[in-house]
C-alpha cells in the first residue's frame, strides 16, 4: 500500500530514493502500463491551475517529490516527506539495475542527437544496459502512431519521456493505453543532463534545496517561471491556515 502525503490535494509518494527504486521494481513485475512523474513546485503550481494536469498527476502509480519546494510544503502542512527524490537521480538509479535485471529502455525526447549522446554516456557507467530505441522530441501529432509502433516493436519495458512538463505528462496519459511498455517515466531535461548539454547544480546547491537559485543564476530569463516557487509556498501556507488565496 502506498504511503503518500497530500500536497494541494495531490498525493505525493513519501519514499526515500531506495524505496522509490524498490517500488519501480514492483511496477515492472506487474502486467499493465504504469506511470511515474516527478513534479517540482513549478509543476505542482501548473497542476493547481490546470485540472487536466492535476488529474493526470493524481492517477500516477508513483509521484516523486523532485523539488525541495515540495518537501518544504510537506513540512509546512505538518506531514513531512522523508526526502527529496530528484527525477534525474532516480533515473540514474534505475539504470543501475541493468546488471541485475533484464530491462529494455526506450529514450524519447530532447533535441535531435541529445538522446543519442545521453545513451552513449549512460552505457559508459552501465555497460549491460539495453537501450532498444531512441527518438528525439521533435515530432508532429501525425507522426505519433509510427513512434508508438516503433516503441512497441522495440519490446521496451521502460519508456523515458523527456518532452518537458506538462507536455510529457499529457503525452504519456494520452497514449499509455496504446503502449506495450511496463513503465512510463516523465524525465524532463534528464537527457540534457546525461548528455552533458546541461550542467546540474553543484552538490552544495542540490543538497541544501538551492538548486532553483543556481538555475536562476545560470538562466536569469527564467525568473518569471521561478516565481512559482514562492507562490506555491504561499498557497500551501494559506491552505494550512484555512485562508483563501
Amino acid at each position: 500500500m502506498r504511503n503518500t502525503v497530500s500536497v494541494l490535494d495531490i498525493s505525493v509518494d513519501n519514499v526515500t530514493m531506495e524505496e522509490a527504486v524498490e517500488r519501480f521494481k514492483i511496477l515492472l513485475s506487474e502486467p499493465r502500463v504504469h506511470t511515474i512523474y516527478t513534479p517540482n513546485a513549478e509543476i505542482m503550481m501548473a497542476a493547481h491551475r490546470d485540472p487536466e494536469l492535476k488529474k493526470i498527476l493524481t492517477e500516477a502509480d508513483m509521484l516523486l517529490p523532485d523539488g525541495a519546494g515540495v518537501v518544504l510544503a510537506s513540512k509546512i502542512i505538518g506531514t513531512p516527506l522523508k526526502e527529496r527524490v530528484a527525477g534525474f537521480d532516480f533515473t540514474v538509479e534505475c539504470f543501475k539495475l541493468s546488471s541485475k535485471m533484464n530491462i529494455n529502455y526506450f529514450f524519447l525526447g530532447g533535441k535531435p542527437g541529445v538522446a543519442e549522446e545521453a545513451a552513449a554516456k549512460v552505457k559508459i557507467d552501465n555497460p549491460d544496459i539495453k537501450i532498444v530505441g531512441i527518438r528525439d522530441g521533435y515530432f508532429t501529432s501525425e507522426e505519433e502512431p509510427k513512434i508508438i509502433e516503433s516503441i512497441n516493436s522495440s519490446k521496451a519495458d521502460v519508456l523515458l519521456v523527456g518532452l518537458g512538463a506538462p507536455k510529457q505528462e499529457k503525452w504519456i496519459h494520452k497514449n499509455k493505453d496504446k503502449l506495450n511498455v511496463k513503465v512510463c517515466i516523465g524525465v524532463g531535461g534528464t537527457f540534457d543532463g546525461l548528455s552533458g548539454k546541461a550542467k546540474r547544480a553543484p552538490a552544495f546547491f542540490r543538497n541544501n534545496g538551492l538548486e532553483w537559485l543556481y538555475r536562476l543564476y545560470k538562466e536569469p530569463w527564467r525568473y518569471k517561471r521561478m516565481m512559482d516557487l514562492p507562490r506555491f509556498i504561499l498557497l500551501v501556507t494559506f491552505k494550512k491556515l484555512g485562508l483563501k488565496k
